[in-house]
């Protein structure tokens, strides 16, 4: 027997099946016992408020493709979280007939049935998604239903290890510690209330209470979001495709401002280094064994020489850190950043426990007395971050250790790992804002150090956060992976699904976090090899083992040194990438099916993912792997190690490996800058530039470009203070013909000059004169590395080399 309520009919389904109902079409609603019912409506300028039988609701354009609708309009809610701005409002057009309203902001509209109530959402005239009976007011917990399509696949939920489709699974909506997870996990350190459909919107749950999401598991074609309080509210946004997708849904939830070109360096890091004299052992081992370095991570033992009873103390161990100040100072002389470990709570035995409870900074009880609990590290209670005090008190312990000469701040324990049910924050009970405390935490941070230092970026890592955290910096990681094959092999999973919804610097415990009494080599190197192109090269773990490069074998060094240096000649790409994300969203890992819209099969991909703009990259996480099929996208390729050219219709390439490697393709047309490879990135300079181009005859028009600044400035790009290299191939039978320029006012310390360097792969030898803005030059047919000539021609490797010097003039170099 078919199920029947207010909305979509199964046998409405059955007979359209994938073609939904367009504008003209409405879908037939059948009344259901508890519907709401239309009364009247207001438009105003803070949007659209619907009086109903059951109270307002308020319909607000935040863009032409964003919507966001509160119900309970007329009750006392909790602030949006998710919203970038979220008192601001677009104007939108209105329409009415006798059953329906129409409220238009642009390429989006809703359209609102009177009687029963109920809105459907279309992107011009294509239906997206329908409530099925909207807001649920007749039961204790707040409860909004959708359709699902016919086929539609859906992605989200934040960190989650469940194939990368994630229709057909119901989890929670609580920020939960996994430790030691492997290749399977429902609920995590960092969970989102928001989904991406491959119909190009995204749904967010603006709700950070506990809670679960029902992707079609209960009923197969209903999506129920479900919490048990908070705010009755959800943001819809649309896009035509998957990076305007995430282009508008970043454009309403926040863009993630540059990070300091320092925190896309070698970081060393491990649970972790009891002494001042076993860190500063630890940096002059980078320095002896040619390892790159510019931040050391000092976890939990720099306020306590134990695990437990002293969390809270937020002050050095001067038994173990006797000089930390002239450590730090010695560090920065180094070019290596120190960051710090602070968590959330504060022990009753902690020297700081009095001062907390005096300064009102905790979380009370429902008696209004701070509420002391036990957690794993000792008895004690969690800064209420959410109220003045709280706030206020946090903020002053990190002005004070950043005066010491403190770069950064790793928040742990953010879910928050404990948080009972009755502890009472200035907004709301713990299970009310418990997903939105690690976002308050980066809010708190992020403002301080700008407030303290305005002319530096902050670096703030976190492990939990709500949507929309990516704003105030967050760089979140994936938690105490275990060091396992499966937890290698989970990586890419979590990393796309997070990058989608707005954090393009989520990375991994690079080698594996958690147990384990020895160390697989094998797969330790191929999970740092992997770390070279992801956002953060990080390697940490539990000490027993060391976590460092420079602590194995001198096998595994010899493999993992040139790799790292690699990373560091790669930074001009990676900072690029990272330029375009704050700039429109676009993750720095992207997902295969962002090659091949039409193709919803490349959704499920979770081995593969794209590097930037250019790169395709297959981690290997398996044992004993001597050839990888990858997934290559119809065109032509190039083995990025080898140079190899590959053609594909989109069947699998199957590449060979070994352990030096991992499988990395260069998609034709690309435009790949190198600098000289350098220690730290303090001594990093671009006067020297490297641009390697990938020519093909498939590709007649290819386009790239360098952003480049100071690397520290957070108003850059806001004051125009860059140099963007903005670079152009035209590629013809006879012709290969450049165009290169330069736009921006420029930055401090920046080369008016550049020794440049511009190597052509798969060149033809056709060649015989180079053109640099008109002068010509004959091209030597030569060994270019042993020739000083300005254009010569590698037949053997089918390399052309231009060697030119690029001022602040554009230039045009035409091979013929």
């Amino acid at each position: 027997m078919f199920r029947r309520i207010a909305g979509f009919s199964p046998i409405f389904l059955m007979l359209f099946g994938s073609s939904l109902p367009t504008m003209g079409n409405p879908v037939k609603r059948e009344i259901h016992p508890d519907a709401v019912f239309y009364k009247e409506h207001k438009l105003r300028n803070d949007g659209l408020v619907i009086t109903t039988n059951q109270g307002n609701i308020r319909l607000q354009f935040k863009s032409e493709a964003a919507i966001e609708v509160l119900y309970r309009a007329d009750s006392k809610q909790l602030p949006s979280f998710a919203l970038a701005q979220p008192e601001s409002a677009i104007k939108a057009q209105l329409t009415e007939t006798e059953n329906h309203l129409q409220f238009s902001g642009g390429t989006l509209t809703a359209r609102i049935q009177k009687r029963p109530f109920a809105i459907s959402y279309y992107r011009d005239s294509e239906l997206l998604l329908a409530e099925e009976s909207g807001f649920q007011v007749n039961t204790d917990k707040i409860n909004f239903r959708f359709y699902l399509s016919p086929g539609e696949k859906i992605l989200g939920g934040g960190q989650r290890i469940l194939g990368m489709d994630r229709r057909g699974q119901r989890f929670p909506l609580y920020n939960r510690a996994h430790y030691g997870y492997s290749d399977h996990s429902g609920q995590m350190y960092f969970g989102l209330p928001a989904i991406m459909s491959s119909k190009q919107y995204i749904l967010v749950f603006d709700n950070s209470a506990s809670g679960a999401m029902d992707i079609g598991k209960t009923e197969s074609d209903i999506l129920q979001l479900e919490a048990k309080s908070g705010r009755s509210a959800y943001i819809l946004v649309a896009g035509n495709s998957y990076p305007s997708l995430i282009e508008n849904f970043t454009q309403v939830t926040g863009r993630q401002p540059l990070p300091p070109r320092w925190a896309l360096g070698s970081f060393a890091s491990r649970f972790g280094y009891r002494s001042e004299a076993e860190t500063r052992a630890t940096v002059q081992k980078y320095k002896t064994e040619d390892f790159p370095l510019d931040t050391i991570v000092l976890d939990l033992y720099w306020f306590g020489k134990d695990i437990k009873g002293h969390m809270g103390n937020l002050d050095w161990d001067k038994e173990n850190f006797p000089t930390p100040l002239d450590m730090m100072a010695d560090f920065k002389q180094q070019g290596v950043k120190t960051v710090l470990i602070t968590e959330p709570f504060v022990l009753t035995s902690s020297k700081r426990w009095d001062d907390a409870v005096k300064a009102k900074a905790l979380a009370k009880d429902p008696q209004g007395q701070p509420k002391a609990f036990e957690l794993y590290f000792g008895n004690g209670g969690i800064i209420d971050v959410f109220s003045k005090e709280g706030s206020r008190w946090f903020s002053s312990i990190y002005k004070d250790l950043s005066k010491q000469g403190v770069a950064g701040w790793w928040g742990d324990l953010g879910e928050p790992e404990m948080h009972p049910e009755d502890t009472q924050h200035a907004i709301g009970d713990a299970d009310t804002v418990h997903n939105a405390y690690g976002h308050r935490w980066a809010e708190m941070l992020y403002q301080q150090q700008l407030d303290q230092f305005p002319e530096l970026r902050p670096f703030i890592m976190m492990r939990a956060g709500f949507v929309g955290s990516q704003r105030y910096g967050m760089i979140p990681w994936t938690g105490d992976v275990s060091r396992t094959w499966g937890g290698l092999a989970s990586q890419v999973e979590l990393a796309l699904q997070m990058s989608l919804l707005g954090f393009g610097y989520i990375h991994s415990d690079l080698g594996g976090f958690a147990d384990g009494e020895t160390l697989d080599k094998e797969m330790y190197i191929r999970w740092l090899q992997y770390g070279v192109f992801q956002p953060v090269y990080r390697p940490h773990g539990q000490d027993h083992i060391p976590s460092e490069p420079v602590f194995q074998d001198e096998e595994t060094k010899a493999i993992l040194r040139p790799l790292v240096k690699l990373r560091y000649r790669m930074l001009p790409y990676i900072y690029t990438a990272a330029y375009q994300n704050t700039l429109t969203g676009m993750p720095l890992m992207r997902p295969l099916f962002f090659s091949d819209e039409k193709n919803p099969a490349l959704i499920d991909n979770k081995t593969s993912y794209f590097w930037g703009d250019s790169l395709l990259v297959t981690p290997i996480t398996q044992a004993g792997v001597e050839s990888v099929s990858i997934p290559a996208p119809k065109g032509v390729w190039f083995d990025f190690w080898k140079d190899t050219r590959y053609q594909t219709d989109g069947a699998p390439l199957t590449l060979p490996t070994d352990l030096h490697t991992i499988p990395v393709l260069v998609k034709a047309g690309a435009f790949m800058p190198y600098v000289p490879a350098v220690s730290t990135t303090e001594d990093y300079r671009s006067d020297s530039l490297e641009i390697h181009y990938y020519a093909d005859a498939s590709v007649p028009l290819a386009q790239g470009e360098i952003f480049e600044d100071d690397g520290k400035d957070p108003n850059s790009i806001k004051r125009n203070q860059f140099d963007l290299l903005t670079l152009q191939a035209t590629h013809t039978d006879n012709q290969l013909h450049f165009q290169l320029a330069r736009t921006g006012k420029g930055y401090r310390g920046m080369p008016e000059r550049r020794a440049t360097t511009l190597v052509i792969h798969n060149a033809s030898d056709q060649y015989q004169h180079l053109d640099i803005n008109g002068k010509t030059i004959a091209i030597a047919q030569a060994d270019c590395a042993s020739t000083p000539a300005l254009a010569c021609y590698d037949q053997e490797r089918r390399q052309l080399q231009l060697v030119f010097t690029w001022g602040r003039e554009a230039l045009n170099l035409r091979l013929h």
